[in-house]
């Protein structure tokens, strides 16, 4: 493939455009609907419409995440924009036969709502994308990530021809800090000002680096675009370097992404081959190359300067706060580390210009970058929520519109109780906080923090004793060690909270844990350390009453610690209906069916199986 000239780029979309189909089967192949068996339904599809004879008309494309993971397998008719999910093996012949054939979409595979017996026809129609705005995720389900024309296809490189041909690196850097574009990975820097202070820092050599280490639990965000759409992360970083002066760069993936690496890897070689990365980059005299490095998978690689002794080769611990990475970073010298999400938006930033991107989001920019969360932004909803997936929002959504509207609120008729925001060293918001708008500043005025943009729900069978024990054993796990604060302080905090879960705690366990967290924000290192505490502080000020029912009670509202909860059945309300007989893995429920059941306390292992299937409220949690 000989190099391509500027020229070249509108002659690919061309050709692209050339290749119609009266449809295209878009089937997401993102790692969730993988293993729901999307490549089986896709194989099943393509010789389906061979067998009818069909293949110069339809063509099916694997695409990257759709998003709607609790869904998958996935497949969305384009143009029409046809909606299927759930689709199994045996429904194949239904959508090529009913759909293709005779162009009557198939009503039993579209989505509908919960509570609801009408099905919605397009995508665009289910509340869960309808109010999204995609910007990170502005290719999502619409290319195929292994294909590099499919990228130019939708403007892909535009924005790199734009800024070698027609921007001077410090126009780009300008562009970038008008947009009042904050990154994205946690800390919500300023990425213009980032650009500027690298530039502007002495060295012999600049790097560029994608931190693609996503270690929070329940967070796929950063693992979704590059699986979906890694020539965007490609091009902004092509674009970060040339407004800095960097000629080498690398992508940091965490080794448990093994589909991200395949896909990243791919683009890079598909980019080299087209001449976007290496020498003399359409043709503007720019050279610049790109290394994919894995990650051992430490939580603590995701904090700079740790990353990036891990890069080089030595064990992931972070340095002091005061050494800034934008002047001594990768090998002692200025990098510039911007998170996956946080160079998807550069393209779309340079082709459409900074008003554009701050027309969008919440405060005022106009002299001060840090004034405001412009743009939007990417959460993986996850938890006790209808619709669990991947979801891109404006800034200042609030939060009640994301888990009731887009999330669909909460299953089983059970009422909602906390959103954790952040990923394991965000906090816990309450309900009646749930009108406060989705920005960086607001949730940190919560005690809480947009992280790089986990959301997990939590209803009312959760225990925030034991949620925020899980965040700090996590958390614990985690740590480097290398400073005191952080190491013991995590130890003797899940100490004190596992005290509590077993009813051995006192009121000035919660004095100690206030003070230790305090003591660990002020004292630690980097930022694990600082935030950690934020479970345990968020939860202690919103749902003390929960502490103080361990406390002063040796009750778990919840029902959750095992230690402080008794099983048994209400003998009115057992109807003998056997479910919770079938459930219990240790015999401790006995009768016959259609006759009042019971249950032995000695056998019982307060594995909760009873209490999930009993309909009829029987098995009670005292």
């Amino acid at each position: 493939m000989p190099k391509l000239e500027i020229k070249d780029l509108e002659k690919i979309k061309d050709k692209t455009k050339k290749e119609t189909y009266k449809a295209h089967l878009m089937i997401c192949a993102g790692t969730g609907c993988i293993s729901a068996k999307a490549y089986v339904i896709k194989d099943l599809l393509e010789k389906e419409i061979q067998k009818k004879g069909l293949e110069k008309d339809f063509a099916v494309v694997q695409t990257g995440c759709n998003g709607f993971c609790a869904q998958g397998p996935i497949v969305v008719v384009q143009p029409e924009g046809i909606f299927y999910q759930k689709i199994a093996e045996n429904d194949v012949p239904l959508i090529v036969e009913e759909h293709l054939i005779k162009g009557t979409p198939v009503k039993k595979l579209m989505y509908t709502v919960y509570g609801s017996k009408n099905p919605i026809p397009k995508m665009e129609d289910i509340p869960f994308f309808k109010t999204q705005q995609l910007i990170a995720l502005r290719n999502r389900g619409m290319i195929d990530p292994e294909n590099i024309e499919h990228y130019i296809s939708r403007d892909g490189y535009t924005a790199l021809a734009k800024a070698l041909t027609k921007m001077k690196p410090d126009e780009i850097i300008l562009e970038i800090k008008k947009s009042a574009l904050r990154g994205r990975g946690g800390g919500g820097f300023p990425a213009g000002v980032k650009w500027e202070t690298c530039k502007k820092a002495p060295g012999d050599k600049k790097y560029i680096v994608c931190n693609a280490d996503e270690g929070d639990p329940g967070a796929f965000m950063d693992r979704s675009i590059i699986e979906g759409d890694p020539h965007s992360v490609i091009e902004g970083m092509l674009i970060g370097a040339y407004a800095i002066g960097a000629q080498e760069g690398y992508i940091y993936v965490r080794m448990e992404y093994p589909l991200a690496i395949k896909r990243f890897k791919k683009a890079v070689e598909q980019a080299k081959e087209y001449g976007l990365i290496g020498k003399n980059i359409l043709g503007s005299g720019f050279d610049f190359d790109i290394e994919v490095r894995r990650g051992a998978g430490a939580f603590v690689c995701g904090e700079s300067t740790a990353l990036m002794a891990s890069l080089e080769g030595r064990v992931g611990e972070p340095r002091a706060k005061y050494i800034h990475t934008v002047e001594h970073g990768l090998h002692n010298m200025p990098t510039c580390l911007n998170n996956v999400e946080t160079w998807a938006n550069i393209p779309i930033i340079i082709n459409k210009g900074y008003k554009w991107f701050t027309s969008i989001g919440t405060g005022d920019v106009s002299e001060n970058p840090w004034g405001g969360s412009k743009g939007t932004k990417v959460f993986s909803l996850a938890g006790k929520v209808h619709n669990t997936g991947l979801v891109e929002v404006p800034m200042g959504i609030p939060l009640r519109e994301m888990i009731f509207n887009i999330g669909g609120g909460i299953p089983k008729g059970r009422k909602f109780k906390a959103v954790q925001t952040g990923g394991p060293s965000g906090g816990f918001i309450p309900e009646n906080l749930l009108n406060t708008p989705l920005d960086f500043d607001k949730l940190t005025e919560l005690g809480s923090m947009m992280g790089s943009g986990g959301m997990v729900i939590l209803d009312e069978t959760d225990c925030m004793v034991n949620c925020a024990k899980y965040f700090v054993e996590f958390l614990k796990k985690e740590s480097c060690g290398k400073c005191t604060p952080c190491r013991e302080g995590l130890r003797n905090m899940h100490a004190v909270l596992e005290k509590i879960s077993k009813g051995d705690g006192t009121e000035e366990d919660l004095k100690y844990l206030e003070d230790l967290s305090f003591f660990m924000i002020d004292s630690s290192l980097c930022a694990l350390g600082g935030s950690a505490p934020n479970p345990v502080l968020s939860s202690l000020k919103y749902f003390r009453e929960e502490y103080e029912a361990h406390v002063k009670n040796h009750k778990c509202p919840a029902g959750v610690c095992k230690d402080l909860v008794t099983y048994s059945i209400h003998d009115k309300n057992c109807t003998g209906c056997h479910l919770c007989y079938g459930a219990c893995p240790t015999n401790a429920i006995s009768g016959e069916a259609k006759k009042m059941h019971h249950l032995d306390t000695g056998k019982c292992i307060k594995c909760n199986a009873c209490w999930e299937v009993c309909n009829y409220n029987a098995i009670l949690r005292n």
